[in-house]
C-alpha cells in the first residue's frame, strides 16, 4: 500500500534540493532516515521531515509494517520564484530570484 507526501514551495533550489533526493532514492525508511541525519545539506533536514510525514500517512492508513516501507518514487519539481530588487550605485536596481521547489515522496511496502 502506498503512502504519500507533498512539499509544496520549499525555500530552496531544486538543483540543491535534487543532490539530498538522490541520495535516499530507493533506500528504506531507517536508512533513508539515517542518511539525512548525517548530511550537511539545508535540504537534507525537509525532505527528512517530508519522509517523517509520509512514514506517519502509511500508519494512517493502516499499514501492517512500518519497517518494511522503501521510498518508492521521491522527485523534486521547480516552483516559482521570489522576484526581489535590491538597490545597486548610481539609482539602479538588480535583480535578485529566490528560487522554489515542490517536493514529492511515494513510500511502498517490500
Amino acid at each position: 500500500m502506498e503512502a504519500k507526501a507533498h512539499l509544496k514551495m520549499a525555500r530552496v533550489s531544486p538543483r540543491k534540493a535534487r543532490l539530498v533526493v538522490d541520495l535516499i532514492r530507493g533506500k528504506g525508511v531507517q536508512e533513508a532516515l539515517n542518511s539525512l541525519a548525517f548530511s550537511p545539506k539545508k535540504s537534507a533536514e525537509i525532505v527528512s521531515d517530508l519522509v517523517k510525514s509520509a512514514v506517519a500517512n502509511a500508519e494512517q492508513k493502516g499499514v501492517s509494517d512500518v519497517d518494511r516501507l522503501f521510498v518508492k518514487v521521491i522527485t523534486v519539481d521547480q516552483g516559482p520564484a521570489l522576484k526581489r530588487f535590491i538597490p545597486r550605485a548610481m539609482g539602479r536596481a538588480s535583480k535578485i530570484r529566490k528560487p522554489t521547489c515542490h517536493i514529492t515522496v511515494v513510500l511502498d511496502e517490500k
